[in-house]
Parts: structure tokens; sequence; C-alpha cells
């Protein structure tokens, strides 16, 4: 079975949950070929690293703005977007992506790969299974296309938010929103002495700037803090080997180990950062978010009772951090409810799915 999953860098939590799916498919499923690509950069090569800078600068200069175009567009019909300008224009391209890789499903982590491919098989009558992964912990209509014959969700409330919109249930999978392999594995914690404390979210904008905060990170009484900065070598360089109790991390491939060994984490409620600290029982702490999806995110994590939001500054952050690190019993009671999470997971809905959708499909699709 060859599958195609298509999805695009409009923050990287879409790219990361298409690896992520690649990844456990291919472990799961034996002699399954699987490839990601990047529609917008397939598209239009040289003209996607431009894009992505504008949105880049629209969420960090302008999230009023794209806050306003979100809830708009959360009033739309589901599908609405089928046949759109947008659409119409990235047809052809669309038509020759799947006329090279010619695959037996088709799976999308980013909501326009979807309104696209139910596009395309509306206008060319095609059979081609279309799976979307929805990578938040809400819904949205961009998400909801007439022609998509399974969803991917990370929750039954997810689920049950599709199933208000029309979508039929039995085509609603709850597997979690795709992390790596190594994440489900079971989460064994080990005792350690102290208190362990985990920071993490790529450029850390959600974080006070200046060494002041850090300088009261470094005092708190029995804590170490570890700070995970990924690929942004200018924070790693600011930050790194200047507080005794404060470890400065680069890229990493350990991020789970990380996260096994901390008590709480404080990062921004994206949906992979949500699914890692569900996988690894982690109570997770978040500032107060901007974005709307993060802010729908991070009222999913309150109600559910594995996380807290903190105001965003320094002295009040650090404040919520040292009570809430040394709140046994809130700690213990937000690794439970994220246990509960867990079992609400089909352990192998996606290899479920994609074999029912083979079966019904063989010999049909376009």
């Amino acid at each position: 079975m060859k599958v195609l999953i298509m999805t695009g860098k409009f923050g990287m939590g879409h790219w990361s949950a298409a690896n992520a799916l690649k990844d456990s498919m291919c472990q799961a499923i034996p002699g399954l070929e699987a490839s990601v690509v990047d529609l917008f950069d397939w598209a239009a090569p040289g003209c996607a690293g431009a894009i992505y800078k504008a949105f880049s600068l629209l969420v960090n200069h302008g999230s009023s703005l794209y806050n306003i175009y979100y809830k708009a567009t959360g009033m739309a019909r589901s599908g609405s977007g089928n046949g759109s300008l947008c659409t119409l224009a990235l047809m052809e391209k669309v038509e020759e992506l799947i006329e090279a890789e010619r695959p037996d499903c088709i799976l999308s982590t980013h909501p326009l790969c979807a309104q696209l491919i139910s596009y395309y098989k509306k206008e060319r009558l095609s059979a081609l299974p279309l799976v979307t992964c929805i990578t938040d912990m809400s819904v949205h209509p961009e998400w909801i296309n007439p022609r998509t014959d399974c969803y991917l969700v990370g929750s039954n409330e997810v689920r049950e938010g599709l199933m208000e919109r029309g979508v039929d249930g039995s085509r609603v999978a709850v597997a979690g929103i795709p992390v790596r392999p190594e994440f489900k594995l079971p989460p064994l914690r080990t005792p350690h002495p102290g208190r362990e404390l985990l920071l993490m979210g790529g450029g850390l904008g959600m974080l006070p700037k200046g060494r002041r905060f850090y300088n009261g990170l470094d005092r708190l009484p029995g804590v170490h803090t570890t700070i995970i900065t990924g690929s942004n070598q200018k924070l790693y360089d600011k930050l790194a080997g200047r507080w005794d109790n404060i470890t400065v991390v680069g890229y990493t491939n350990q991020v789970r180990d990380y996260m096994l060994q901390a008590d709480l984490m404080l990062s921004k409620p994206g949906g992979i950062t949500l699914s890692e600290a569900i996988c690894t029982g982690l109570p997770i702490l978040m500032p107060k978010p901007f974005l709307q999806q993060e802010r729908n995110n991070a009222a999913f994590a309150v109600r559910r009772g594995i996380g807290r939001v903190a105001p965003k500054g320094g002295e009040e952050c650090l404040d919520v951090m040292e009570h809430l690190l040394f709140d046994q019993a809130a700690l213990d009671s937000m690794s439970a409810n994220m246990e509960r999470l867990r079992a609400e997971l089909e352990e192998h809905g996606l290899e479920e799915r994609l074999a029912r959708l083979a079966r019904q499909t063989k010999g049909r699709c376009a």
C-alpha cells in the first residue's frame, strides 16, 4: 500500500504530525510505503518560503487579525472552501502530484490540503481514500469536507464536535494527535530528588526575554530547569552555560526522555505538544496563549484537568510555577487525568482504518 501524506509548514505542527504519521505507519504496517509532501513547496517552490515567512509575521505580530479571520471562518458552513479561487489555482498542481505519486490513499495534516483533495475527488469522480488528521484539540469547519473517508482526532470531545457538525461518527477514529513512535511506549517515570522543570517551545516567544526571568528560575529552591531551544541557535547561545541550575539543550531527538524526567512542563499549548504531554503523563503549564486555536487547546487542557494557564508576566509566572511544582496532589491529579485520556484512544485506530479503506476501495481508486 502506498500512502501520500500532504501537509504545509504553516507552523511546524502540521509538518511534525505528518512525519510522525509516516514513522508510525511504516513501523506498524509491514510493506507500507509512505511519503510526506509539502504541497505549497511542491506547487510554488520559489514562493513557499516567502509565504511561510509572511504567515509567521502575521501570527507573531498581527495575531488579532489572524484571530478575527479564524473566528469568522469558524462560523462558515463546513466544506464551504471547495471550489474557492485558492482551490482552483492549486488544482493543477494537485493533479500533477497525484499522477507522480500514484498513491492508494492520501492523508492530510493541513486543512487546505484536505479541501483540495475533497474537491479533486468531486471533480474527477475519484474513489481515492482521504484521511484527515486534525492537529488541534478543537473543531473548526475548515477541516470538514464531504468527501473525507476518515478523520483522525485527539479526543472524544473532538469526535463529538465533528458529529455535531454532521460527520458520521463511524468515520472518526480517536487515535490521538500523531506523535513519534517512541511516545507510544508506556510512560515509565523515574523518581528523583528535587524538582525538575522543563521549558519547551522552539523560539520560546511566550517567555520574557530579559535575564531577570532566568535569574529567578535559577534561584527557585530545589528546582533544576531544562530548556530545549530546538533549532533556535540564537536562543541557545544566549542562554547556555550562564546559570548553575539551568541546563540548555539545542536540537535533540531525546525529547521524550526529558519529558519523563520532568515534574512539570512550561510550553505553548500546540496540538503536538499537548499530545506528547498526554503520552508521557507530564502536567503542563501554559503561558496565556494569543492565537485562537492555542486558546482552544488550552481550554481543553484546563477542562480535562491536565494543565493550567499561567500569567505572562515574569514574576507572576515564576510564582505559579514554583507553587505548582511543589503541589504533588495537583501534579498527581493531572497525570491521572492524562492516563484517562490515553485510555480513550483507539490503540490501532489508524492501521485498522487504513486496512478497511484499502479493502473498500480495492480496484476502484483513481
